[in-house]
């Protein structure tokens, strides 16, 4: 499928909303509309979704994951805080 221009749809979507980590079974990315919040990840799997700040690292909001999942969700931000950062750095300051 082909958006205005000719850049196919999947293209649009990835810039749009990059994943900046993979592990298990989460997907970390940001939307390209977050630069005017302050750096934060969104951490998805399945239907789950969640938010978090990067600096410090606390939850905004999750919608679907049990507290034990979200704890595990936290130490995987809290772990990769640094390139998170970096990845927002460099998408958003670029």
């Amino acid at each position: 499928m082909s958006a205005p221009g000719g850049a196919s749809v999947g293209r649009i979507l990835r810039k749009a909303m990059p994943t900046v980590l993979r592990s298990g079974p989460y997907r970390c990315f940001f939307y390209a509309g977050d630069h005017e919040e302050p750096p934060h990840v969104h951490v998805e799997r399945d239907a789950n979704v969640a938010k978090f700040w990067l600096d410090p690292v606390r939850l905004v909001r999750s919608g679907g994951f049990r507290s034990a999942e979200i704890g595990r969700i936290q130490r995987l931000v809290e772990e990769y805080r640094e390139e998170l950062i970096r990845s927002w750095d460099e998408f958003f300051n670029d």
